[in-house]
């Protein structure tokens, strides 16, 4: 009987820890998704209809992407296209985490990427990288920003007309400026610097020359091409190591 060399273990206790520790983002997604509220409103939706997106869709980018297509008759499949479009980058984000998911149960795994945003991704990849396993944060941290979503949401769908123009608030940036720090403060070596040239290198091509949205999939295709052919001598190692099984 085979058994892996390495097993993650999971603790409750430090999901609570996450929860509390990305606490300080969702109060800028609690004032993102009032945002959203108002917008869904403004385009048509009812407010069960908002707050029901925001429960089960849970993405803000390709909600508020949704809601501008919004009519009496919904295009279905340009919806798909665009919702899948943006939240393609989830495909590399999940298997970035896969050296630690990959012991852990099918249905606990599937369960963890439910709340799978860029923030507590980008803390989990963060630590990964120091060589730390972090899936907690994916849980409580997304667990937190879950819920600041959907009371945003609620918010904007009942005290919307308050913030007649959200978007001079900037708060689109606050995200941005959050993944910027946290890949600041993440190792720099020649591959990573490389892997952001490429992918910002690639972004701004699909941005310039292809349809809205697919600067995401390009951007996020591309670094993590870099990763995938140029990974650093210790990620490769500690890869290889946590997938060798003991007979």
């Amino acid at each position: 009987m085979s058994e892996t060399s390495y097993t993650y273990s999971f603790d409750a206790r430090k999901a609570r820890t996450e929860f509390f520790r990305l606490m300080p983002i969702s109060l800028f997604v609690l004032a993102f998704g009032a945002a959203f509220g108002l917008a869904a409103i403004q385009e048509g939706l009812s407010p069960l209809q908002a707050i029901l997106m925001s429960t089960t869709v849970f993405a803000g980018a390709s909600q508020f992407a949704a809601v501008d297509i919004w009519g009496a008759e919904v295009s279905v499949l340009p919806l798909i296209a665009v919702v899948f479009a943006i939240n393609s980058r989830h495909l590399l984000m999940g298997a970035s985490l896969y050296p630690m998911l990959k012991t852990v149960p099918p249905g606990q795994r599937y369960a963890m990427l439910l709340v799978l945003t860029d923030a507590n991704w980008a803390v989990s990849a963060q630590e990964y990288q120091a060589g730390r396993h972090n899936l907690e944060v994916i849980v409580g941290g997304g667990l937190v920003l879950w819920l600041a979503w959907i009371a945003g949401t609620a918010l904007g769908v009942y005290f919307g007309g308050l913030l007649q123009n959200p978007k001079t608030l900037g708060l689109d940036m606050v995200l941005g400026c959050f993944l910027l720090a946290m890949a600041l403060g993440g190792k720099k070596t020649p591959r990573v610097l490389m892997a952001w040239l490429v992918a910002g290198a690639a972004s701004l091509a699909a941005w310039r020359w292809l349809p809205p949205n697919m600067h995401v999939v390009a951007g996020a295709i591309a670094g993590g091409l870099v990763g995938l052919f140029w990974l650093e001598p210790e990620v490769r190692a500690r890869t290889a190591g946590e997938g060798t099984d003991d007979h």
